[in-house]
């Protein structure tokens, strides 16, 4: 099994395309399908760097530009032992 998220390249490349668009946390975390924007102003200032696939697609869209001019595709391999581990843990 493989998890895949994305990571955030350029934090002020995506405050500048905001800003330049004129789009607010609020309305690109609506766009990314999140129903609070607090987690889009931590993209923003770097507080993280990562978030799941689809919100980052929705939100490349959004901006109209392309998934990899914002984001770099991150994946992991979970092998059935790791799952287990964790659901045990659990």
């Amino acid at each position: 099994m493989q998890e895949v998220w994305m990571e955030l390249l350029d934090r002020k490349r995506l405050a500048r395309l905001m800003t330049i668009q004129n789009v607010s946390h609020r309305q690109l975390a609506q766009a990314a399908g999140w129903k609070a924007h607090s987690y889009v102003g931590r993209l923003v200032r770097g507080e993280v760097k990562t978030l799941q696939a689809a919100p980052a697609l929705r939100i490349a869209n959004f901006l109209g530009v392309g998934v990899d001019d914002l984001f770099l595709t991150r994946a992991s391999s979970i092998s059935s032992q790791d799952i287990q581990g964790k659901a045990k843990a659990a």
